[in-house]
């Protein structure tokens, strides 16, 4: 159990900011200037126009995909990181074959324009 401490530690720490960052704008806040217009759905004053349900351009979620693609690369550099002492040199150029093959992803859809909104 000794070899979890860093990371309870890490969990509580990481509890007790997330705790403090929540409750401390309560300790400033103040009721008194609250009124309807600022309790209201739309606070800018305007009724909504148009539907919510609109469609969106593609590019939308094309980026987005991409953007959750190279995002779940980065979660596996710290397993990678922290157990690289183990895993030699197999492990380091298994990271090197992924991360070249990302590139040639990132790469080819940088080619292609997916990137570009023109």
């Amino acid at each position: 159990m000794l070899e979890f401490a860093p990371i309870s530690i890490y969990l509580v720490i990481s509890l007790l900011v997330s705790l403090i960052l929540l409750g401390v704008p309560f300790l400033f806040a103040s009721n008194s200037s609250t009124y309807p217009e600022k309790l209201s759905a739309y606070e800018c004053g305007f009724d909504p126009s148009g539907d919510a349900r609109s469609r969106f351009d593609i590019r939308f979620y094309l980026v987005s995909i991409l953007f959750l693609i190279f995002d779940l690369e980065v979660t596996f550099f710290f397993p990678w990181a922290v157990s690289l002492n183990k895993i030699d040199l197999f492990g380091f150029w298994s990271m090197m074959a992924f991360l070249f093959i990302l590139t040639i992803g990132f790469l080819y859809e940088w080619k292609r324009g997916a990137l570009d909104w023109e």
